[in-house]
């Protein structure tokens, strides 16, 4: 049958045709099938959508992308036939039966994913099969090297590559901002791929935006790695594993993550890394609630680091409450900053830190490794780091802390009694956060003011809420009325509340403009 074109003018991250009802019904087509498309020497497979009046009978509505790929104009004519389906639904629909795969048929699901041939429907149910019958070793192996082999591979030569991950779920992490410029002063390379934030306040690459820009092709980053022997850009603007990041969209509204030891690995393996610790925030708010919990997939990323040539080691960190006291993309740029550029900060974000790059420095130097980091940070040595990736990346190395801007919409959040801080939510920081514009408005967050174990006078402030709009800090507000994000109290007091309650406790805070 050939139809018409009619261009749509709609975007869509995947090859989508429309059909007319009828039309689709003379070819034995449904919604979420598929059509082969032949226009002169041009072929492509799209999924099809069904209309009945949109779309007339004789025409074929086209998305941008297959628009594109055919090089199609408007009123051209395209044979439309139906296409068999992909035979990687036979691998998919063996796991949903709780059959292991072969490493070359994960391969074929994982091919089909990045070139599009399977639809958001397929893919869920391959997500879906992983998480209710789990994968064997040999399985996340084989799914971790598809991953990063269909994508774009970094390759540096023979440059032992350093590397580090966090699991996340702890906000304030600036870890990776401070760790590269302390690996890069010790002459280790690491070029260092990181994520924006999806539920978080912050993720790396939004951080660092702040300083320097992140968004680096490939070229342009082994330019600054042959260079400086370190970066910090988002992984996102390079096509490493490309299967991930539509994996994670199908993963995060069923919340749910089976894919992440692949999903993390994969990305090492694509830049090279030979050297691998991954941080694993331990505590009641975060993915991982105990230390028994941290060790079980520590071992299981050291396993898979095994198969896949990567030397790795784990560390559980104390999760239980934000990392230092900047939260919010500026916020924690800032402290970043000040933290290398003064050798003072957050005594637990410095101590983080240099554990991590300590153990990253342990692979070269067998010990010693803490103290290397610390000495790296007191001196000055890391901070001279830093301006450099800043310069080589097309920012300016001279900025100060100050000069990175932040919210002009300020209120702070006062205790309104004396103790000491008990507990501080991060769920609650978290959506304080981002209600008062994170990560988007990049000068939005919070600065905690008080953390665990610290004392607290009446009228003290417990954290301030910064926005770069107002009707987000009176939104920010209503939340941290509702909520309990900094819990005061005497020092051996044990009762933390009295469930149920029936109004808010009072104990807590009071806010003022």
């Amino acid at each position: 049958m050939k139809l018409k074109s009619k261009i749509l003018g709609l975007e869509a991250e995947k090859p989508i045709v429309i059909l007319n009802k009828e039309d689709a019904e003379e070819i034995d087509v449904r919604t979420l099938d598929r059509v082969d498309l032949v226009l002169g020497k041009q072929k492509g497979t799209a999924i099809v959508n069904i209309a009945t009046r949109f779309i007339k009978e004789g025409e074929i509505g086209l998305y941008g992308e297959i628009m594109e790929h055919m090089r199609a104009k408007a009123g051209d004519m395209i044979a439309v036939m139906p296409s068999e389906p992909p035979s990687s639904l036979i691998h998919i629909r063996e796991k949903l039966s709780g059959k292991t795969l072969t490493g070359e048929q994960i391969n074929h699901i994982v091919e089909d994913t990045v070139h599009r041939k399977l639809s958001e429907i397929e893919m869920t149910a391959f997500v879906t099969a992983l998480y209710n019958h789990g994968m064997t070793t040999g399985e996340v192996a084989a799914l971790s090297k598809s991953m990063a082999y269909t994508g774009k591979m970094l390759d540096l030569g023979k440059k032992q590559i350093y590397d580090k991950h966090s699991i996340g779920g702890v906000p304030g992490d600036k870890t990776s901002m401070i760790l590269v410029p302390i690996i890069g002063a010790a002459g280790l390379t690491i070029p260092k791929t990181s994520s924006r934030a999806i539920t978080s306040p912050a993720g790396t690459a939004d951080r660092f935006e702040c300083l320097a820009p992140v968004e680096l092709d490939f070229d342009e980053i082994k330019k600054v790695v042959n260079k400086i022997n370190c970066c910090l850009v988002w992984g996102g603007a390079v096509d490493l594993a490309p299967a991930d990041d539509l994996f994670i969209k199908i993963e995060y509204p069923l919340s749910i993550d089976p894919l992440l030891l692949p999903s993390v690995m994969s990305k090492k393996k694509a830049v090279g890394a030979k050297y691998l610790v991954i941080d694993i925030p331990t505590g009641e708010d975060t993915k991982v609630k105990t230390t028994k919990e941290a060790e079980g997939l520590a071992g299981q990323f050291i396993d898979l680091g095994k198969k896949l040539g990567i030397q790795t080691v784990g560390a559980s960190t104390y999760g239980e409450q934000p990392i230092g006291c900047g939260i919010g993309p500026a916020l924690e740029a800032r402290e970043a900053l000040s933290i290398l550029k003064t050798g003072k900060g957050p005594e637990d974000t410095i101590d983080k830190v240099c554990d991590i790059a300590g153990m990253l420095l342990d692979f070269k130097m067998g010990r010693g490794g803490y103290k290397e980091a610390m000495r790296l940070v007191r001196t000055g040595k890391a901070y001279e780091k830093l301006k450099e990736i800043i310069e080589a990346q097309g920012g300016d190395p001279n900025i100060k802390p100050d000069d990175i801007p932040v919210g002009t919409e300020k209120a702070e959040v006062k205790s309104n009694v004396g103790g000491v801080v008990s507990w501080v939510d991060n769920h609650a920081i978290v959506e304080i956060s981002r209600a008062a514009g994170t990560p988007k408005d990049k000068g939005s967050g919070i600065i905690l003011k008080k953390k665990i174990g610290e004392g607290v006078k009446k009228g003290d402030t417990l954290f301030e809420i910064y926005a770069e709009k107002n009707y987000k800090l009176e939104r920010a507000l209503r939340i941290a009325r509702e909520s309990r994000a900094v819990g005061v109290g005497e020092k051996h007091d044990m009762l933390l509340e009295k469930i149920p309650r029936k109004t808010h406790h009072p104990k807590y805070f009071i806010l003022e403009r």
